[in-house]
């Protein structure tokens, strides 16, 4: 670089300082006494002017411009050129009109015609210059309101696919400066790119696979069920772990149950007993059809509409044996499925098999009681106010309303239909995580076989 002459002298640039500004991005074009800026750093260092507080110099060094380098009054001079033009016309006025014109003056007088094409040629570019700043400020906002929250692959992710829509590879810096992530971090995400992509198309034959699992046969389901499905429907083994994370990363979203206040009873204050307690809950006795659990629960459907549905579920397989809708809760509802338990399964149960259920009236009911010692079945009750007694019942209730949109049923017969297709998928084709992955009857099957 030449030193010689004052400060305020221009400075003739060496092929060092050329080779140098050739690589600022904020530079078109330099030659030994002259230095092209762009458009953009004009309107850049306008904005960081109009703030406040920053003098040319401090301006032009944050963009990468070496002062020495360039000389005082180059950069002086360039800073109060385009304020003045700024101050006169606004921001459109910093735009290179060199690519307008050909730099050579007319001769020849121009047409009244050819006078009104150039004005029309004029506005038209103005309105281009204003539509692509409107674009470059929308592009900005857009992007710090999408990379809230976002962790550095996504905001890479982001910036790429604005980049390659707008066609902006100019912006590359200064979209990573304003997102605050480092450039060669990007660079590194867009040459491993296809590899991105190559693993996205994974995850997404695997999302309709899991898809697929999620809506067969109606019924909603969470990771345990679809990765039992998938692999007892269509043989495909599924990590768990990785069931979640597709799960999670395309919004696929299972019924939650809701707690039940009632399981937050340690223990019963009260030890009443109609009848004794003859299971303590041991459940599992490894004996199908011998451990029946029975109760009844509400079913609000349509206008302020409420049905009852009673069940009488294996305790040993889960499978639910018999079931009763009714729109009245009499004693009907409970000795009804007694009747279709008898009719349907009175060969599946063992000598010794008896009912377990609350002190609910329709059981402590004579006439239930006196049913029961009809059919050889013998009859056990929980602790009065002890739902933990009966938790596998209960929990299939709880289940049964996660998964199945009874609210939305306007009509009893609408409602009946939805329980009984539900009841055919529950035994037939929901596999349950404790019972080795099987489905209720297939798990009854292979303890009758044992």
């Amino acid at each position: 670089m030449n030193k010689g002459g004052n400060a305020l002298s221009k400075i003739i640039f060496s092929k060092t300082d050329i080779a140098i500004l050739e690589k600022n991005q904020n530079v078109t074009r330099v030659s030994e006494k002259s230095i092209t800026y762009t458009d953009e750093f004009k309107r850049a260092f306008i904005e960081e002017y109009l703030k406040g507080g920053k003098s040319p110099r401090t301006i032009f060094s944050e963009f990468g411009f070496c002062a020495e380098m360039l000389g005082t009054k180059r950069y002086e001079q360039a800073a109060a050129r385009w304020i003045k033009a700024y101050n006169k016309d606004g921001i459109i006025a910093l735009r290179d009109t060199r690519k307008e014109t050909s730099g050579r003056p007319r001769k020849k007088e121009l047409s009244p015609q050819e006078i009104i094409e150039q004005q029309e040629a004029k506005i038209s570019l103005l309105e281009g210059q204003v539509e692509l700043l409107k674009k470059s400020d929308v592009i900005e906002r857009r992007l710090l309101n999408k990379a809230e929250n976002l962790l550095p692959s996504e905001i890479f992710g982001l910036i790429y696919q604005t980049i390659t829509k707008s066609n902006l590879k100019s912006k590359i810096s200064y979209y990573c400066d304003l997102l605050t992530v480092s450039r060669s971090g990007y660079y590194n995400f867009v040459a491993n790119s296809k590899s991105h992509k190559d693993k996205e198309l994974v995850d997404l034959s695997v999302r309709d696979l899991i898809l697929k699992a999620f809506n067969i046969h109606g019924f909603k389901k969470g990771s345990r069920s679809i990765k039992m499905t998938l692999q007892n429907e269509y043989g495909i083994i599924f990590n768990r772990k990785r069931i979640q994370r597709i799960m999670r990363k395309y919004n696929i979203l299972c019924p939650i149950r809701k707690a039940n206040p009632y399981r937050r009873m340690a223990k019963a204050t009260k030890e009443h007993c109609v009848v004794p307690n003859t299971l303590k809950r041991n459940f599992k006795q490894g004996v199908a059809g011998m451990v029946l659990l029975t109760d009844i629960t509400y079913l609000p459907y349509g206008i302020n509409n409420m049905a009852y549905l009673s069940t009488i579920k294996d305790a040993v397989t889960n499978e639910i044996l018999a079931y009763q809708v009714s729109q009245r809760i009499t004693l009907d509802i409970a000795t009804d499925t007694i009747h279709k338990l008898m009719k349907k399964h009175k060969n599946i149960l063992t000598q010794d098999a008896f009912i377990h259920s609350d002190q609910g009236v329709h059981y402590t009911s004579p006439k239930y009681q006196k049913l029961l010692k009809d059919f050889g079945l013998k009859q056990s009750m929980s602790r009065r106010g002890n739902c933990w007694d009966n938790a596998p019942q209960e929990s299939f209730f709880g289940h049964m309303k996660d998964e199945m949109n009874y609210k939305a049923c306007q009509t009893f017969n609408e409602l009946k239909k939805l329980i009984n297709r539900y009841m055919r998928y529950y035994n037939n084709y929901r596999c349950q995580w404790n019972l080795k992955k099987l489905t209720p009857i297939q798990y009854r099957n292979q303890l009758l076989i044992a």
